[in-house]
């Protein structure tokens, strides 16, 4: 284990927790698994967290089979049973919807709903009242830069977010972690990671807004952290807005 890049991880953790409020006495926690890196990594963080924390809480891991094969998920379910924590698969025809029913010529976003909505039953069938996402820092830059790109508006996820309809909480607990940092983790902590094998990987708008960023940062080694604060700096904004512009 690189003991410098775990310390890290659990620091940014710690920090998007006590900032945002993520996680309190009490809480039933529902680790979204894709079979990924991020989210491994996220379910093994936070079960050290947890350790350390002093806070009183469970953990669940849950992923949402999109029907694509072959997908065997014994390594995940074995790495769970290791760290003591409760597995569950569900069954789904998500992929055979997104791509042979609708036939979409933009799946992600229908497959991502898809999946968040079978992900929030499974943890409330559990008993939980919190999901936990994977995404990280980098995940909020691009989908901040394709929100603007190709919808001509300035968003991107919220740290906490809460689900009035189905009463659920969802967290992101890796938003000041770096990708890169999270795959070196994985990689050193050797992480069983099983990859979905979706049919358009690597071939979405999100991966050439992430090799934009990447050329980008060649020239602006700053570039992640210097996006990153504008996030979170909440208070420039400077916008076109009329209340501001009528002062």
């Amino acid at each position: 284990m690189a003991k410098s890049d775990i310390k890290r991880v659990l620091g940014s953790v710690r920090r998007a927790d006590e900032k945002y409020g993520m996680i309190q006495d009490g809480d039933q926690i529902a680790v979204g698994i894709s079979g990924g890196k991020d989210s491994l990594m996220l379910l093994f963080a936070l079960s050290i967290y947890k350790k350390f924390s002093k806070k009183n809480f469970e953990i669940y891991a849950i992923t949402i089979d999109l029907g694509f094969k072959p997908f065997d998920t014994t390594p995940i379910q074995n790495f769970c049973e290791k760290i003591g924590v409760e597995y569950k698969r569900v069954e789904s025809s998500i992929g055979d919807v997104v791509f042979n029913v609708r036939k979409e010529k933009n799946p992600c976003a229908l497959c991502a709903n898809m999946r968040r909505g079978a992900l929030n039953n499974a943890a409330k069938e559990l008993g939980c009242n919190k999901v936990a996402l994977a995404h990280h820092r980098d995940d909020a830059i691009e989908t901040l830069l394709m929100s603007m790109f190709f919808e001509a508006r300035m968003n991107t996820f919220a740290p906490v977010t809460y689900l009035t309809r189905i009463d659920l909480k969802v967290i992101r607990p890796f938003i000041y972690v770096p990708e890169e940092i999270l795959s070196g983790c994985a990689k050193d902590n050797e992480l069983p990671i099983v990859n979905a094998p979706c049919p358009i990987d690597g071939k979405t708008s999100r991966q050439d807004i992430k090799d934009l960023i990447g050329e980008l940062s060649k020239k602006y080694p700053d570039l992640h952290e210097k996006l990153l604060h504008a996030l979170d700096n909440t208070e420039t904004y400077n916008l076109w807005d009329k209340y501001v512009i009528n002062k």
